[in-house]
């Protein structure tokens, strides 16, 4: 009965956190800048020499990418600080409501705000692909599990946003989650650094590489832009690693949010 009635309140909080959020204006002019810069794909790729289609997979994910990003980020720094601004939080904390579950509402509230948006920005990227190649071909599969990536990405970072806004400034939270997912991006070649190095150096860039969301590991952009195949090993890997990650920095924001004192 409790575990029911524990899903509702988070599936209440989560609903409200999405209707919030696709009411940004922020939001409608990323969605925007992203359908604009599938359209410059298309344009890009009209000017190249049998390489339309790589140009318009390469710019039009990459764009997804970006963009669903920057959203994460700026909506998912302001989850917490605008409840406190507001105090509505004060509201919401009085009723039979347990802060754990205000924040994995909140979580599954952004998550799902990303996954609608990233199905917008896909079709428009897939239109780009489809006026270009006139067809679907076999190899254009590939780029669903680009996206599917892609949405993988956003959860983590969903996650790393939430995290730092449960205790710091909104302009802080994003600066720390925008750092972590350059360095993130890098993560390979962390790994890679750390295997030629040794002593302390070694030693810190292997922790480093590891501790980081290793968000090279999910891109594959360049990959299918060539029509490569992406190994059914290397999905279950990073899908069961994203949600292992999400899971984990969900965790520590709903310790640190547990304790934290709201007056």
């Amino acid at each position: 009965m409790n575990a029911g009635r524990a899903d509702a309140r988070i599936g209440f909080i989560a609903f409200n956190t999405f209707r919030e959020a696709v009411r940004d204006r922020v939001l409608y002019n990323l969605i925007a800048f992203a359908l604009l810069m599938s359209g410059a794909a298309i344009l890009v790729g009209e000017i190249s020499i049998d390489i339309e289609r790589l140009v318009v997979v390469n710019l039009g994910l990459t764009a997804v990418s970006i963009f669903g990003v920057v959203i994460a980020i700026f909506i998912g720094i302001g989850l917490v600080s605008k409840e406190i601004d507001k105090r509505t939080l004060y509201t919401v904390l009085s009723r039979p409501v347990r802060r754990w579950e205000f924040v994995v509402g909140k979580f599954f509230g952004l998550t799902g705000t990303l996954v609608v948006n990233t199905l917008f920005m896909a079709i428009g990227v897939l239109l780009a692909l489809l006026y270009t190649a006139h067809k679907f071909e076999k190899m254009d599969e590939w780029v669903l599990v680009a996206l599917y990536f892609i949405v993988l990405q956003f959860f983590i970072v969903c996650a790393l946003a939430l995290f730092f806004s449960s205790f710091s400034t909104p302009l802080m939270s994003a600066v720390f989650t925008f750092a972590l997912f350059i360095i993130g991006s890098l993560a390979e070649d962390l790994r890679g650094f750390a295997r030629m190095s040794h002593g302390v150096g070694g030693m810190l860039a292997t922790a480093i590489g590891y501790l980081v969301p290793n968000f090279s590991a999910l891109n594959v952009i360049s990959q299918v832009a060539h029509g490569d195949p992406v190994a059914g090993r290397l999905i279950l890997y990073n899908t069961l690693y994203a949600v292992f990650y999400s899971a984990m920095v969900i965790a520590g924001a709903v310790l640190i949010f547990q304790h934290r004192n709201l007056k």
